[in-house]
């Protein structure tokens, strides 16, 4: 597309890409790139001196950002207390009745909870939710005893969970470009900081972080300062 092009291409001759920019700066230069038609997400991505081959040194976590993600999220809850759910924000919530609609083939959610209770039946969906990232998971904190609680928290838009892939890398939502530049980097800094405690215990001899950058949907990266995340 024509207009994407020339915008990138404005936005990479207004900065330097090579340097690495304090979060200050690097949130003021984000913020000057031309803006697309939507609210673009922002994202932190974040490259790690780590193995994912090796099993002790998996990098991943959930974070609630201060300040929400600016992201609308759509919740199902496996519960027996649907009215509850549905109250505290779900758009669908049950047992028997979801997991037959879920079985014939509705996905359309973001996030799926559960209660521990609730598990044992949730299972026999795990074909329709695993492929999809759907199924609930207590590392996620998806399955949990205060539905309600952790609905509310997830219609924020506030808890974010975080992976490495098999190259490395973590890519973490920290808002939209519409936020002010103190939203950004309090989300920014919160998100930084649980990447750097989740540190595998099986790393030795050789640097956690190796680079960060943040960028929008539709914006070139812009290099973080090593000074930010060196302590981790």
């Amino acid at each position: 597309m024509p207009n994407t092009s020339k915008r990138i291409n404005q936005a990479r001759s207004s900065f330097d890409r090579l340097n690495k920019y304090p979060l200050d700066e690097a949130i003021e230069v984000l913020a000057k790139f031309p803006a697309a038609g939507f609210d673009e997400t922002v994202e932190l991505s974040a490259h790690l001196g780590v193995d994912p081959r090796q099993s002790n040194q998996m990098v991943r976590g959930i974070v609630e950002l201060p300040n929400g993600s600016g992201k609308s999220v759509r919740i199902v809850a496996f519960c027996d207390n649907a009215d509850a759910a549905k109250e505290a924000g779900a758009v669908e919530a049950g047992m028997d009745d979801l997991i037959a609609k879920v079985l014939d083939g509705w996905t359309d959610f973001d996030v799926a909870v559960a209660t521990p209770a609730a598990m044992k039946e949730v299972r026999k969906v795990a074909r329709v939710l695993g492929p999809r990232g759907l199924m609930p998971n207590p590392k996620s904190g998806t399955v949990t005893d205060d539905v309600e609680a952790t609905i509310q928290s997830l219609k924020a838009g506030g808890r974010v969970e975080f992976k490495m892939d098999k190259t490395a890398n973590i890519g973490v939502v920290v808002g939209k470009r519409s936020f002010n530049a103190e939203q950004l980097k309090e989300n920014l800094e919160t998100v930084i900081e649980a990447i750097g405690k989740v540190k595998p215990s099986g790393l030795k001899g050789q640097r956690y972080i190796r680079s960060m950058s943040i960028s929008g949907t539709m914006t070139p990266g812009v290099r973080l300062d090593p000074s930010i995340y060196a302590k981790y």
